[in-house]
């Protein structure tokens, strides 16, 4: 069985929508650039990292990620 291919548009727009940068994101959420690098290119990332961002951003999953 292969892992549901996501995508992270749905991050990218909530924070157009808020008035965030890539890098406030980064430095709001303390997540690493490669970290940031690889939802840019809609790879796997932890579930921990996904948690630290819907913390920051005070919003759930389904905001910031779709499976496609």
């Amino acid at each position: 069985m292969t892992a549901p291919d996501i995508s992270f548009k749905p991050l990218w727009r909530l924070l157009i929508d808020r008035g965030l940068s890539k890098r406030d994101l980064q430095k709001q959420a303390e997540i690493s650039r490669s970290t940031l690098w690889k939802m840019g290119r809609d790879e796997y990332v932890s579930l921990d990292v996904i948690t630290k961002i819907c913390k920051t951003l005070d919003c759930n999953v389904d905001q910031i990620m779709e499976i496609i």
